[in-house]
């Protein structure tokens, strides 16, 4: 992944103002992976576009992340910190008991992870979801039965074609075990322990919101940065923005001594 520069940061965190989380999530999406057309990147699994979130967040950012959460049970506020790298090597795993089952096949001119689940009679083949798939499915009246009609590729019983709506619920539930492990990085989920009251408290690390939170401040404090340094040197915004951060740095400590 190429580095992106501070100009560029901004002009995405410009479009990202006016759009819903949905919208900035694509956006840096699209600044994680420039070497990928833009209409290929809603279609990728959602682990791989996790994965890349997490890579552009240690890029920009650094390991470490700082989280605060609530308990669930009595209250406190908890923090620590996660290893960003940690996480995303962990969204790149999968699991070896069903690494025979995952094909690559070709619909449309496009590659897609195929989950292959064949026992009892069935033979059924799924398509791992990608972030566009959720969000089509996402204000119907049954969306895990709309996922699943929408990814299906084929189901077969004993020799003769089912639809998803005729997948009985332990075949159903073997095709969500095996998407799982598949792409674990789907549903990245924290448990942690209270250290006041020592219950679990388990909750969804969204880190498309946790990186737009940390962008926001950045981006906000360099146009402060740009704000002072044009003021005192007449600079224009790319001739600041052209500067590293260390000498940004060095210059704004000398308008404060003056």
């Amino acid at each position: 992944m190429a580095i992106t520069g501070a100009a560029d940061l901004l002009a995405t965190w410009e479009a990202g103002l006016a759009e819903a989380p949905a919208g900035r999530a694509q956006l840096l999406h699209r600044t994680a992976r420039p070497d990928l057309d833009a209409a290929a990147l809603p279609v990728l699994p959602v682990g791989a576009r996790e994965a890349d979130l997490f890579t552009l967040r240690r890029a920009l950012f650094g390991e470490r992340l700082q989280v605060r959460l609530e308990c669930g049970a009595c209250g406190e506020d908890m923090e620590f910190d996660l290893d960003a790298g940690e996480f995303a090597r962990s969204l790149g795993g999968r699991d070896s008991s069903v690494a025979e089952s995952v094909v690559r096949v070709g619909e449309d001119g496009r590659e897609e992870t195929v989950v292959r689940v064949a026992e009892d009679g069935w033979d059924v083949r799924f398509r791992l979801p990608g972030v566009a798939d959720l969000t089509a499915v996402a204000r119907a009246a049954d969306p895990r039965g709309a996922l699943l009609a929408r990814c299906l590729v084929s189901a077969v019983r004993d020799g003769t074609a089912v639809t998803a709506d005729e997948l009985p619920a332990p075949v159903q539930r073997r095709i969500a075990e095996a998407v799982e492990a598949a792409d674990p990085g789907a549903d990245v989920t924290l448990n942690v322990a209270c250290p006041e009251c020592g219950q679990a408290t388990r909750a969804e690390l969204d880190i498309a919101s946790y990186l737009w939170t940390e962008l926001d401040a950045w981006a906000r404090d360099v146009l402060l940065d740009v704000h002072l340094l044009a003021t005192a040197y007449g600079w224009s915004e790319p001739e600041i923005l052209a500067l590293s951060p260390l000498r940004r740095r060095y210059y704004l400590e000398l308008c404060a001594d003056v």
